[in-house]
């Protein structure tokens, strides 16, 4: 672990009932004239009109980008950036789950700092300027989006995922308002909650990670563990809800300081290759990297395991670690999460696209931080085990 680290979080955080009420206060600090972020599914739930009263109620004008489809691209940056010069806006509204807030994020920075996002890729370009002022409002328990400085934007001219992690991605102010994840349909819920728990987990087990993130990191694994399945079995279970919803910041700002590992490295060119949701190829390889990683994070899986089983009972860390790979697994059976092969990818697609993803995945430098550090061939193997892995028996990797 490093003997000095960095804490970085968002300046404002408001966090529960009825928070997403202060949008408008929150906005009227920082601005006069807002471009809201988000999708047509936030419309048609209400979400954009509440929003827009909430600033008009506080003297804040307001535009919208609704263009946000699937996970975000460049070309929805490029759109949304295009909006906010238009309206001549003065700061951003990102309204949705995780794509429309990294959206809002690199709309943010491009606003005042210029250039094409990817140029900000690996520190290729910095982000000098502070950005326009970013609010983000998550509807989904699982990216923890609004506390990181972390944008993932796909390259649509290549098909990467661009991973870019600069402070000036971080928002503003987040408001978690638990209340808005209920309208989540089931399987969203699923998804986004294996997300959740795979951040936690990663910043964990993180060769970057230190004790400001061990806590968040600890917090947000009992949390989710003991409350996503009542979530997710019933999606007007306020009290999961709210468990959520703070587990899944707590992750995110565990991660945002820790870092990420192997899972999301092999995860992003899979979602930009094959359009595989986040959450859910996250969730796909989750068990299968562990079992992978194990052996390097005994103690730290045994903490894991130890928060599945709720008990007492003395056993040792091998077994606790042992434990919490199964119950990974036995966890994402339950809520049916799909492998690779069932998602429905072609099996001939995917091994032709398998060395690009193990190049991609290391490019992304996410595996590096992992407590086992794969070879090319050890990182091609577990694709090709991920690809029809089988949550419901052990396997060895």
């Amino acid at each position: 672990m490093d003997t000095s680290a960095i804490f970085r979080t968002p300046q404002t955080i408001l966090y529960g009932h009825n928070s997403f009420e202060k949008v408008g206060n929150e906005a009227a600090l920082r601005g006069k004239h807002a471009l809201i972020i988000s999708d047509k599914i936030m419309e048609q739930l209400g979400n954009i009109d509440r929003c827009k009263q909430f600033l008009q109620e506080n003297g804040v004008k307001s535009s919208i980008y609704l263009g946000v489809t699937s996970e975000p691209t460049d070309q929805y940056v490029e759109e949304a950036l295009d909006c906010f010069k238009k309206e001549q806006c003065d700061l951003i509204i990102a309204l949705g789950g995780g794509s429309c807030i990294d959206t809002g994020k690199a709309t943010a920075v491009l606003a005042v700092n210029g250039g094409y996002i990817g140029e900000y890729m690996g520190g290729g370009k910095i982000a000098k300027h502070a950005p326009v002022p970013h609010i983000a409002i998550p509807t989904t328990a699982g990216t923890g989006s609004e506390v990181t400085d972390v944008t993932v934007i796909t390259n649509t001219g290549n098909d990467v995922k661009m991973m870019i992690k600069q402070p000036a991605f971080m928002p503003a102010v987040a408001i978690v308002d638990p209340e808005l994840t209920i309208s989540s349909p089931q399987h969203v819920t699923a998804a986004t909650g294996v997300d959740a728990l795979c951040h936690a987990i990663e910043a964990y087990i993180s060769k970057r990670a230190h004790p400001m993130t061990d806590t968040m990191a600890l917090s947000a694994m009992k949390l989710i563990v003991n409350h996503l399945e009542s979530a997710y079995r019933n999606g007007t279970d306020l009290e999961a809800r709210k468990a959520m919803s703070l587990g899944s910041m707590q992750a995110g700002m565990a991660f945002t300081n820790a870092s990420v590992c192997l899972v999301h490295g092999m995860s992003r060119p899979i979602g930009a290759l094959f359009h595989v949701p986040h959450g859910y190829s996250n969730a796909m390889l989750l068990p299968a990297v562990l079992e992978f990683s194990k052996v390097a994070c005994i103690e730290r899986l045994a903490d894991l395991g130890r928060i599945f089983i709720q008990e007492s009972r003395d056993i040792t860390n091998t077994e606790a670690a042992h434990i919490a790979v199964e119950s990974v697994k036995k966890l994402c059976q339950t809520l049916k999460i799909p492998n690779l092969k069932n998602w429905g990818i072609d099996e001939k697609a995917f091994n032709l696209s398998v060395n690009k993803m193990v190049k991609d995945a290391i490019n992304s430098g996410s595996p590096a931080n992992n407590p086992k550090v794969p070879t090319e061939r050890e990182l091609e193997e577990l694709y090709y085990i991920c690809y029809d892995y089988q949550f419901s028996s052990r396997q060895e990797v």
